[in-house]
């Protein structure tokens, strides 16, 4: 099997309200005639997408649709001051990351692990400042990604769509991008049932692909560089609808919570 990632350069600096659609289209132009090289059979349509996977990172989707936070208008509680003042950290900033959070998991040592309202787990609640133009900002998660992910596949008429984003992990150091948003593919392949190739059967083999998608573009993705789509083509896989929610794990099952 061979798959391609080509990172897409010459975005322009996304704002609310911009057609991230029309950008993306203007954006592969120059990749058209890679899109479909290693294949038998021509990946590239018109648009050069109807085959590709999109992968776009969160920054971008939370920019286009206005998911951007002046932290001059948030007032401060009292727990948030407090935090604030104990480690250093700017109090609006803490409050915003309270309010996108469902649940405290971890608040030590300066640093927040919080539950967003969408039920992932992730450092300040996805809360973030960085590529935030505007002076004192901070970016927030799209508050329904999967609904974010299907608007920007049915806009492109692509194959699928991947919303990403960056996260840490448990008992590992460095960070992974992820999938915060998914249409047109099934977030999960499940193995249960099938044989490996001794013949055993699998009981508990499900791959997150949508995550390894995300991880894989993630190569080229690089924050410094201003590339925030990638285009996969290649991969062998199989329309459906798809979801992110399909990624978190039931609290029934979560031996950590």
């Amino acid at each position: 099997m061979r798959i391609e990632i080509v990172g897409l350069r010459g975005l322009p600096e996304v704002r609310a309200g911009d057609d991230l659609a029309a950008l993306i289209r203007k954006a592969t132009a120059p990749s058209r005639s890679r899109l479909g090289s290693g294949s038998s059979e021509p990946r590239a349509s018109a648009s050069g997408l109807r085959e590709a996977i999109v992968v776009v990172a969160q920054k971008v989707i939370s920019k286009a649709e206005g998911a951007i936070v002046d932290l001059n208008s948030i007032e401060p509680s009292q727990l948030a001051s407090e935090w604030a003042s104990r480690w250093k950290k700017d109090a609006c900033l803490i409050e915003l990351i309270l309010r996108e959070s469902r649940r405290i998991v971890k608040m030590e040592r300066g640093l927040i692990i919080a539950e967003t309202h969408h039920g992932f787990v992730t450092a300040n609640a996805g809360v973030d400042e960085s590529n935030v133009p505007g002076g004192h900002c901070a970016s927030i998660l799209p508050r329904d990604p999967d609904a974010s992910a299907r608007r920007l596949r049915d806009a492109l008429a692509c194959g699928a769509v991947i919303i990403s984003d960056t996260f840490g992990r448990p008992w590992r150091e460095g960070l992974v991008n992820v999938a915060i948003g998914v249409a047109g593919l099934e977030a999960l392949e499940d193995y249960r049932g099938r044989a490996d190739r001794a013949g055993r059967a699998l009981h508990s083999t499900v791959i997150a692909v949508a995550d390894e998608l995300a991880a894989a573009a993630g190569l080229v993705m690089r924050k410094q560089e201003g590339v925030p789509v990638a285009l996969v083509t290649g991969l062998d896989w199989t329309r459906a609808g798809g979801s992110a929610t399909a990624l978190i794990r039931p609290r029934e099952k979560d031996l950590f919570r």
